[in-house]
């Protein structure tokens, strides 16, 4: 048994995309396709969780105009923030 990738981001942290986000469909007022937050966009962690099989944290950021699971590495530790 594999042991759980601990998570780099913590609930409440203030982190940074790391890429542009678009909608992948899962955020159904706007297009598929269509730019969410640019690079750089600021963003605060609401929530940690786990996909056990891929066994990889997974985070829910509030980007302020909208709220987006993410992955590790979409996501940059903001300035003074840790990481």
């Amino acid at each position: 048994m594999l042991d759980t990738r601990q998570p780099r981001y913590r609930w409440g942290q203030e982190v940074l995309a790391a890429t542009d986000l678009y909608n992948d469909g899962t955020v159904p007022d706007a297009e598929e396709d269509q730019l969410l937050v640019v690079q750089g966009g600021p963003g605060e962690i609401v929530q940690v969780g786990h996909h056990a099989e891929a066994n990889m944290p997974l985070y829910l950021v509030d980007f302020g105009v909208c709220v987006l699971g993410c992955l590790e590495e979409e996501l940059a530790p903001a300035a003074g923030a840790g990481g």
